[in-house]
This record gives structure tokens, sequence and C-alpha cells, in this order.
């Protein structure tokens, strides 16, 4: 089309002539107009709603945000294509209606989606309660939340395209059965992770250890099929949840205290100072502020041993870290070695007495 075709289409053109151009210009300037509503609306709520400390309304404003805007156009658009429908008899037409309603159930399912994440990250930050709640549950739940939206709304759009959503849950339960022979380690996976997420006997960020295979270090992710634990050089390890089924698992990171159980050794000759010693570690055991008076504490003469009269401790320390534990040790081992030795006693070590009941004397035969 040249410059002059231009012209002659400019010079014959009649606003009387195309009366749904208004139409459309009416659509195009009222969608403009209520998208900048609907943000300034939004940024008034999300202002008022700033002074108070609720999570559920913070949550829902913040998901609308993206949803409410591309509704406000997907509607305006589908107003203009209401429009030029009236004006054509184009067949594709015939698909607005279909099409509409899906995008709505898109935008739908996409708005409770993000409702449910923003609830996840307030529920895990501290922003909202003192104490969060834990992060392994609320994981587990929104994952829960969002499979169910997802199927939900996939019924939702198959009923909307006309087909029968009977049929689709008749088939799908025989496939289910299929699919559950085929799928057999994959259902046990992901079982396992559920009674993870309910039973709770770890969770992110605890440290676990199994007696029965080879499995320690720091649980990093509980996905539904496996679990991701950091060794302690550092390793990645991904176990299978249907293995947590049949083994067993010890929780370190739930210990209240941790035990010193020690046994020590004193040399013979020093028997007459083991009761002195006993009660003075005993004393030392009952004052250190790192040791917890609420539980046992033993420090006993134990064994008549082969180099040694030996006594053992056992108490609990407060402290659950392990770097710290170890601190602690140290320092109930030291005193305890101070206090045998100001008793003018030592610590005994391996040693063997040889006993010669008569002198040997050696003859010099004659030459």
């Amino acid at each position: 089309m040249n410059t002059s075709t231009i012209k002659t289409w400019l010079v014959k053109f009649s606003p009387a002539d195309y009366p749904w151009l208004w139409e459309v210009f009416t659509a195009v300037l009222v969608t403009l107009l209520a998208s900048y509503v609907a943000r300034f609306l939004l940024m008034k709520l999300k202002l008022r709603l700033s002074q108070t400390q609720s999570l559920w309304d913070d949550a829902m404003l913040e998901a609308s945000y993206k949803p409410a805007y591309y509704l406000v156009w997907l509607l305006g658009f589908s107003w203009v294509l209401d429009v030029l429908q009236d004006e054509s008899e184009a067949e594709i037409f015939a698909l607005l209606d279909p099409a509409r309603s899906l995008l709505v159930i898109v935008l739908f399912t996409w708005y409770l989606t993000r409702i449910i994440r923003q609830v996840e990250l307030r529920l895990i930050s501290n922003q909202y309660d003192a104490e969060p709640v834990d992060e392994t549950t609320v994981l587990a739940l929104g994952k829960l939340l969002r499979v169910a939206i997802l199927i939900t709304s996939s019924l939702i759009i198959i009923q909307n395209m006309g087909y029968s959503i009977s049929g689709v849950l008749a088939f799908g339960g025989i496939g289910g059965i299929a699919v559950g022979f085929a799928a057999k380690d994959l259902l046990a996976n992901f079982f396992g992770g559920l009674m993870i997420y309910l039973n709770r006997p770890f969770i992110v960020g605890d440290w676990i250890r199994s007696p029965d295979q080879q499995i320690e270090g720091t649980v990093e992710q509980i996905g539904w099929r496996q679990t991701i634990i950091r060794t302690f050089d550092k390793r990645p390890l991904y176990v299978p949840n249907a293995v947590f089924s049949h083994i067993s698992v010890e929780n370190p990171s739930r210990m209240k205290n941790r035990r010193i159980y020690e046994t020590i050794g004193i040399r013979y000759e020093d028997s007459h100072s083991m009761a002195v010693i006993i009660d003075d570690v005993k004393t030392m055991l009952k004052k250190h502020p790192e040791i917890d008076p609420g539980q046992t504490l033993i420090v006993n003469f134990n064994a008549f041993a082969a180099s040694s009269l030996d006594f053992f401790i056992y108490t609990f320390t407060r402290t659950t870290d392990w770097v710290h534990f170890h601190q602690v040790k140290q320092d109930v081992l030291l005193q305890i070695l101070t206090i045998i030795h100001s008793h003018g006693a030592d610590v005994a070590f391996p040693t063997t007495t040889l006993n010669i009941p008569e002198p040997v004397v050696v003859s010099h035969a004659s030459e």
C-alpha cells in the first residue's frame, strides 16, 4: 500500500461507517482506567494493612497484585474481542468464551498458589511470631495444598472443555492400579516422605544417624522421593524416603544433655588416696557450672585392674553443642588430673612387676 492509497482511504474514511471503533476505544480506555484504579486501591490497602500484624491479610494482598492486574486486562481484552465478534463472522471467535473461561481459571489457580507461597514465607519467618513454625511441616502442607489446587483446577478445565469428569476419574482409577504396580518404589518413597512429614522423626537442620546403615549427617532437604543429608565431610547423601520406614534413626539434635562417661585408673601404691580423690572429684562435678545437677552423677571405685585401681565418672553436661561439649569434657578431665596430683597420687599406666623369690648365685666352674 503506497502513500496515495493511504491518503485516498483517509479521505473516504468516515467514523460513522465504523461504529464499533468507538466501542473498541471505550473498552481500551476503561481498561486503562480500571488497571490504574486497581493498582491505586491495592497500594492504599497495603498501606492500611501494614498497620496491623495479621499474617493472612498481608499474604492475600501480596498474592493478588499480579493476578488482579492481569485479570483487568483479560476482561478488557475480552470486551474488545466481543465487539469484534459482533462485527465479524470469523469462526475463530467461537473459541472466545472457552478461552476466556480457561484463562480466568488459570489466573485464579495462580492466585491461590501465590497465597500458599506467601503464607509459607510468613510462617517460617519470625515477622509475625516470636517462634516461627517448623519449616518442614509448613513446606509439606504447602506442597499438599498446591497439588490439591492443581488437580482440582485441571478437572475444572477438563469439564469446561466439554469432557466428562466421571470418565476421566474412572480411567484414572484403572490407570492408577497399573501405575501403582509399575511405580511401586516411587509410591513407597512418596509415602515414606509423607510419614516423615507427619511423624517428624527429624526436620531440616537436624543431625541424624542410623546404627543400621552408614547414614550420618545434617538434613538439608526432605523431598517427596528422597532426603538429602550433608555428611560431616561435606558430601551430599541422597537417601530414598522408603529406607527410613525399615531402619532405626537416631536424632542427636534433640538431646537434652550430653554424657561424660570415663574410667580413670590410679596406681596401686596410691590406694590410700582413693577415697579422698573420689570425694573431691564428686564435689568438683557438683559445683561445676557446666554440669547438670538434675541428671545422674556417679563417681565410684570400680575395679581392681591389672595395673591400676579404676574409678569412673558418669555425669551429663548442660550443653548439647558438640564443640562446647568437648571443651567442657576437657576441663573436667584436667581438673580430675589436678585433684589426683594434689594428693600425691598419679594416673597409672600398664606395668609389669617381676618377683624373684631367692637370689641367683652364679658359680664359677674351676678350669
